[in-house]
């Protein structure tokens, strides 16, 4: 009974920690519309900043302490102010998907800048000064420091309620989750209050961040991984509801402190290692509560909405001569590379073509479907893997492996899809990532099966494919195969099914379009080409690690979509050839790559709203090329 006590209480003082991240990007999406990428970010520079001034004041004694925290959460919260006024505030009429692509530029330059100011090694923080002891409850010592985080969620979520339901700054912020546009019209200035949202979103999870710092090390992944906790407590607990982030902070919070507690138990013969599931458990928890309760606990259903003229994309129309001339032109270009290029050029091409088929299959949900996804990453690892087991388990040649590979893709997207394709718009997006992150935990646990964290080696392509001029060869076919059958089927009947549930739900169903079901197939579609894109990529490795299914290259798949263009159908090709190449052009030229990497990026956004190709297509009055 005790250690169940005492994992009770360490559930509740993780719960206000997540909490405080949660609550501050359930605040800045609720009102902006935002999915601020960027929120983890701020959490970790809340411990980065809390550790360093903490050390600073620690002469004061507790004065310094208490106060170097407060500092840190107000540092952050006027960072926050400054990227909403700087950066965010110019692309708030782009897509909202562009302000998530900026966003996560911002992650890579705050990643350098906390790599450049405080290095690569992990640093733990001081004790709290006055609550650095331990208190006996039911015979066994339980930190004060944690007992007063366990305070801390209620008192936040106490004051913020009377923030939001006693001034007229809530009545404010509340009517604008409701209305934007409405309450602009009543000439409230709506710039203040953004810039005033970000800057209490931006102070939580600063405030969250400094009071880790006696509890964990300042480290450069706790951006990523603070994030993915915040997206899943916003939507378990419901887009816009702070009561539901605190009560899926709570239960999220206790669902890890009792499976860490469990640890090994033997069911039925079989021992399961409940510690383990605290790499997914938060997930499973998301997928479950989506699938019985597609708005979160306590969120309010969404109701299907006719898309506003403005947002629905001219009918597709033919490529001209002149465009076809040019791709059969940049073919030929292509298929001639290994004649007249270097080796490396060779290999960086068959990263870039494979990135291509992989943010093409993305697209194919994004732009023709509407599906944004989260967790696209899933498909290609399972064709990377199942290439790869195929060939080295169950002793398949490498051509048929190869081949078979997208079909084991497939199978994964129409089993994750037939959810997915329930929900829409952030919650199906959040339900993509919770698949994926079940499908990396298997493979980065599983040992005995998928090689674990070591991944599998010795996944070589045949003898005749063996040179990579060669396999470069069969990379461009195999490509240019998918993207030309993908284009293919955008301009089908079931293309044009697919957009105009996109542009209008509701007519569809009024016509007797089966919506979910032409969705399910698209998905599973997607799902096959994304398999042959990590296919080929397993095969041109050599070997293939839980990494290819991480959240990181869902992510990265998001970037090169979002910096082509959703709203064309070369977008992704560009965007992907355009992110490799800036990839790995400065990370051989300096340390802090991300950094310039994410300005430049950061650059193309503001420049270049619509994307690369939008942009060109918008510029030269190539409307046919838009979707």
């Amino acid at each position: 009974m005790a250690s169940i006590l005492v994992q009770f209480l360490n559930g509740l003082a993780a719960a206000s920690t997540l909490f405080l991240i949660a609550t501050g990007l359930s605040l800045i999406f609720g009102v902006t519309r935002i999915v601020n990428f960027a929120h983890g970010s701020l959490y970790m520079l809340g411990i980065y900043v809390a550790y360093s001034a903490v050390n600073a004041f620690q002469p004061a004694g507790p004065l310094g302490f208490w106060g170097g925290m407060l500092v840190a959460a107000l540092a952050v919260g006027a960072l926050g102010a400054l990227i909403e006024i700087l950066i965010l505030r110019r692309i708030y009429q782009a897509p909202e998907l562009f302000q998530l692509l900026a966003t996560f530029a911002l992650v890579l330059i705050i990643k350098d800048f906390a790599l450049w100011v405080w290095g690569a090694e992990d640093l733990l923080g001081p004790r709290a000064v006055g609550l650095d002891g331990a208190v006996s409850i039911a015979g066994r010592r339980f930190p004060e420091y944690d007992l007063f985080l366990i305070a801390v969620g209620p008192l936040v979520l106490g004051l913020l309620w009377l923030l939001l339901h006693r001034t007229r700054w809530g009545t404010l912020v509340r009517a604008a989750t409701q209305d934007r546009e409405m309450v602009g019209a009543l000439g409230v200035n709506q710039k203040l209050l953004f810039t005033s949202v970000f800057a209490l979103g931006a102070f939580l999870a600063g405030l969250g961040g400094a009071l880790e710092v006696p509890r964990e090390p300042a480290q450069l992944f706790l951006d990523l991984s603070a994030i993915s906790d915040a997206f899943v407590i916003v939507v378990v607990g419901g887009m816009g509801s702070i009561p539901g982030a605190f009560l899926a902070a709570l239960i999220i919070g206790e669902v890890k402190a009792f499976c860490i507690g469990i640890g090994n138990v033997e069911i039925l013969g079989v021992v399961v290692s409940f510690s383990k599931l605290t790499l997914v458990i938060e997930f499973v928890v998301m997928a479950v509560v989506l699938v019985v309760r597609p708005w979160g606990l306590l969120g309010r259903p969404q109701a299907i909405q006719r898309a506003a003229p403005s947002h629905i994309e001219p009918p597709l129309r033919p490529a001209s001569r002149g465009l076809v001339a040019g791709a059969v032109v940049l073919g030929v270009a292509l298929l001639a590379l290994p004649a007249y290029g270097t080796a490396y050029n060779v290999v960086l091409m068959i990263d870039i073509l494979v990135f291509a088929l992989f943010a093409a299959s993305l697209h194919f949900l994004m732009g023709p479907a509407g599906m944004v996804s989260f967790g696209h990453a899933a498909y290609f690892g399972l064709g990377a893997y199942g290439a790869g087991l195929l060939l080295l388990r169950a002793g398949f040649p490498m051509e048929a492996a190869l081949v078979a590979a997208p079909f084991v893709a497939a199978l994964g997207a129409a089993l994750f899809g037939w959810f997915c394709v329930r929900l829409s718009g952030v919650y199906l997006a959040m339900l993509t990532l919770a698949f994926a992150q079940i499908g990396w935990s298997i493979v980065f646990q599983w040992d005995s099966f998928t090689g674990g964290s070591n991944g599998m080696v010795g996944i070589w392509p045949a003898a005749w494919l063996s040179a990579k001029p060669t396999y470069y060869v069969l990379t461009l076919l195999l490509c240019a195969a998918g993207l030309l059958a993908m284009r293919r089927i955008v301009y089908a009947p079931f293309g044009y099914a697919l957009r105009a549930g996109r542009d209008s739900p509701l007519r569809c169903d009024a016509i007797g379009i089966d919506l979910q079901r032409i969705q399910w197939a698209a998905f599973t579609l997607a799902g096959a080409f994304a398999g042959l894109a990590g296919a080929i990529y397993a095969f041109s490795k050599g070997s293939v690690s839980p990494e290819v299914m991480a959240i990181s290259r869902s992510v990265d798949g998001l970037v090169m979509v979002l910096l082509g263009g959703v709203q064309t159908l070369s977008g992704p090709a560009v965007g992907a050839a355009a992110f490799t190449w800036l990839q790995d052009t400065i990370a051989r030229n300096t340390e802090y790559w991300q950094s310039l990497l994410g300005l430049t990026i950061l650059v193309i956004v503001l420049a270049f709203p619509r994307g690369i190709v939008g942009f060109l297509a918008w510029r030269f009055g190539r409307a046919e090329e838009i979707e």
